[in-house]
């Protein structure tokens, strides 16, 4: 049975609704840590270089607040941020497989000339790869040198950029780039922070010390989502100016470079 246009229409329009406002909640959370924890590194440099105990005050809606730092959890009840990635990847997904992969916008003859079902494998397995290998990398020596591991991420990028766009349609391998970035975000969250801090919690109700390598690692992972945030906002109205962007003669190029200029932005983010 065929879905009248008009439903059709509201499915996409609630998916896209709720997933731009998941996102909102995602990224909005995820630089205000970054900027929190700056304050943090400030303000334990002001007492001998010991966070710990560290206060940021703030003021907002008409009221005041003060946030300490610490090393170990409390007893109090923990708030965690999970479910803001977790709902902004599956609404992300959902769009996917609608707009993309059951839509027919992945293919376009010009580029390509595939089936939508190797365009569709092609895709999935561009994200499922991307996560294998930026994991790899990260847990490799390449990932405590900082500036080697984001030269080396960059050119992965450019050719998974240059790749995606001489195989899938100039859209397609725009938003699949975004998705890309997305998932690795979002299993960054689940796969690596969180079973770090379950760990680092479990650890002190135990009575023992928190491994502190486990907080390094998740505090890097958290670091290289903020850095992807803004390429994947840049991928997702992207779709709206294709003269300009994934419908160029030099797609990849124009990409390639706006994934530099989102680093370049989220770096003087993370330092404001």
């Amino acid at each position: 049975m065929r879905i009248p246009p008009h439903i059709t229409e509201w499915i996409n329009l609630a998916a896209r609704w709720f997933h731009v406002f998941a996102g909102i909640l995602w990224v909005g959370t995820t630089f205000y840590f970054t900027w929190l924890d700056g304050r943090f590194t400030e303000a334990g440099k002001a007492v001998s270089d010991a966070p710990e105990g560290a206060e940021v005050w703030m003021v907002h809606s008409g009221g005041f607040y003060v946030v300490e730092k610490r090393k170990s959890p409390g007893p109090h009840e923990l708030h965690w941020f999970r479910w803001e990635a977790g709902l902004t990847w599956l609404s992300g997904m959902v769009l996917l497989i609608f707009v993309y992969y059951l839509g027919g916008a992945m293919v376009d003859e010009d580029v390509r000339d595939i089936s939508l079902l190797t365009a569709n494998l092609f895709g999935t397995g561009l994200l499922v790869a991307a996560w294998i290998i930026y994991d790899v990398l990260v847990q490799s020596p390449l990932g405590r040198n900082e500036k080697a591991f984001a030269v080396t991420a960059y050119v992965l990028v450019v050719g998974s950029i240059y790749g995606v766009t001489h195989v899938l349609s100039g859209r397609a391998a725009y938003i699949h780039i975004g998705a890309m970035f997305g998932t690795i975000m979002a299993a960054n969250v689940w796969m690596r922070i969180l079973p770090a801090q379950r760990r680092m919690i479990a650890a002190t109700r135990e009575g023992q010390t928190p491994d502190a390598n486990l907080a390094a690692r998740a505090k890097l992972r958290s670091k290289h989502n903020t850095f992807m945030a803004v390429p994947v906002v840049f991928t997702m109205i992207s779709n709206h100016y294709p003269v300009s962007t994934f419908g160029h003669k030099y797609n990849w190029v124009i990409l390639s470079a706006m994934v530099l200029v989102g680093w370049g932005a989220a770096k003087l983010i993370r330092r404001a």
